[in-house]
């Protein structure tokens, strides 16, 4: 099986990136007070969701096909 490792890369670290936002932005949101915002814990759980992400990514993505032909390398 082949792989496009760059594109791969790019993708799985886009996907990574949006999801350790995303938990920042929740987690952040969760306290009534921006004062009372446990800021390790919102680094930890958005770190924790970025490596879940990147190990998620290792299955597929979707933006990137699985294999690819010669043909397919040739015309990229």
């Amino acid at each position: 099986m082949k792989r496009n490792w760059k594109q791969w890369l790019k993708a799985a670290g886009v996907r990574a990136v949006k999801t350790v936002a995303q938990t920042a932005v929740a987690t952040i949101g969760a306290s009534a007070v921006i004062s009372e915002v446990d800021w390790i814990m919102v680094v930890s759980a958005s770190s924790l969701a970025g490596v879940v992400s990147l190990l998620t990514s290792i299955a597929g993505l979707p933006e990137v096909p699985a294999e690819t032909t010669e043909e397919e390398e040739k015309n990229a």
